[in-house]
């Protein structure tokens, strides 16, 4: 694909749309999904239920372009985490343009994907004792073509692995990636890691030596130097344990090193790609919020990013934060005017993330056209279950009725409020109705 040609998405999912989903207009019943794009929806004209999420599809796939883009040149591969969408529609929208594959967090995210079909997964965390191992062996009976790989950071866990695959015999050997760890899960010592290893290797050949694995996010602290200590460190460690592997298993046996997420890729594609090369396994980033990126968490990380120049496409440094573009908004409409300075919108803690930042006022639409900014835009204060508290100039206009577009702060806690992500075109109308699958 021409790196300056977007493929837009699609829904290949098509399901019946009432208005028992957030978003969809009263009255609605049995829409196909599949036809929605013909129904003129926009979330600032009155119309669609509120509050509502929409997803702006030219800058997610832009995002995606830009990101596979820099993944080619840096010599790297994606496996895109599908734990902030959970929408198979969005993860084939990946993979269709060339992402290695599909990470997923737990077993059924797993099942969710290998029933749509995507059949490549890395499993992003140990599964547990017995039951968990069990339970992974039942889902890929049920898929045996299924290309996955779990991950195990201790003794216990493949043996429970091993345990599992030792009961079912008609399993194919299952590739296990031992997870080295800094602030969350992982072995903490290359002893530990080896450790692992030979609990693999003495399976019998039911588990499979398949790579090694690790997430950085999880080692920041709050100082940004300890931060680059931990981080640097942890992926000595783990650039160190795959050539290791590589020396258990012999040249030819397939390996991968897989880490990365949205805010300190650059860190593992400068630290890990010389040992991923050495050791002649692919380097998979398993980056998935950089895709929708926001108006806050991921908007700081990129900023952070650009401080230490770590963004490089056509050889050339460019600005993450100005590159990537916020591809999620949340819709709802003023309720009240109770005081000058205050305005109080129908959206609160069960429909937008918090635990990152408050959302951030964009824009404020009057029966359906955007309203000139003012000097100072409204601010979000406070949240509570259904209600959001926006301070306003006292002379702001902003009235009863009012549709205010936010931008999001941290994608995956806000994603997971919705049931349907509706895709919109550059006017704002519906195009997709693409469902999630949160549980």
């Amino acid at each position: 694909m021409n790196s300056n040609t977007l493929a837009p998405l699609a829904a290949r999912e098509n399901f019946p749309l009432d208005d028992r989903i957030r978003g969809v207009p009263p009255g609605t019943e049995g829409l196909a999904s599949g036809s929605v794009a013909a129904e003129r929806w926009h979330p600032a004209n009155g119309r669609m239920s509120l509050p509502v999420l929409t997803l702006d599809e030219a800058a997610f796939t832009a995002n995606r372009d830009l990101f596979l883009r820099y993944a080619r040149e840096q010599g790297v591969q994606v496996a895109p985490h599908a734990k902030t969408p959970m929408a198979p529609d969005l993860a084939y929208a990946l993979v269709a343009v060339g992402a290695w594959g599909t990470t997923v967090a737990d077993i059924r995210q797993a099942s969710v994907m290998l029933r749509a079909g995507l059949n490549r997964l890395i499993l992003a965390n140990e599964v547990g004792g017995i039951g968990g191992a069990r339970r992974l062996a039942a889902l890929i009976e049920k898929f045996p073509e299924a290309e996955l790989y779990a991950f195990a950071d201790s003794v216990a866990a493949a043996n429970a692995l091993a345990s599992a695959w030792g009961e079912s015999p008609a399993l194919p050997p299952l590739g296990v990636l031992i997870e080295t760890g800094a602030g969350r899960a992982g072995a903490r010592t290359t002893s530990d890691a080896e450790g692992v290893a030979d609990a693999v290797q003495a399976t019998g050949g039911r588990l499979r030596l398949a790579g090694v694995a690790t997430y950085e996010g999880a080692a920041a602290v709050a100082d940004p130097v300890r931060t680059d200590e931990i981080i640097g460190s942890l992926l000595a460690m783990t650039g160190d344990l795959i050539l290791r592997l590589r020396a258990r298993v012999g040249p030819d046996a397939p390996l991968i090193l897989t880490a990365g997420g949205s805010t300190f890729f650059d860190k593992v594609v400068a630290k890990l790609l010389p040992f991923a090369r050495e050791a002649k396994a692919p380097l998979l980033l398993r980056s998935g919020a950089i895709y929708f990126h926001d108006h806050g968490l991921y908007d700081r990380a990129l900023a952070a990013l650009d401080q230490r120049n770590g963004f490089v496409v056509g050889g050339a440094g460019v600005s993450a934060q100005a590159a990537f573009r916020p591809a999620l908004r949340l819709w709802a409409e003023v309720l009240s005017r109770p005081e000058p300075g205050l305005a109080i919108c129908g959206m609160g803690m069960r429909d937008v993330s918090f635990d990152q930042g408050f959302a951030k006022v964009l824009a404020i639409h009057r029966n359906g056209e955007r309203l000139p900014a003012t000097a100072k835009a409204p601010e979000l204060f406070k949240l509570n279950d259904q209600h959001a508290f926006l301070s306003v100039a006292p002379e702001d206009g902003i009235a009863v009725g009012d549709v205010v577009e936010f931008g999001i702060s941290h994608p995956c806690t806000c994603l997971d409020r919705y049931r349907v992500i509706f895709g919109t075109d550059r006017d704002g109308y519906v195009q997709h109705a693409f469902p999630t699958y949160f549980g």
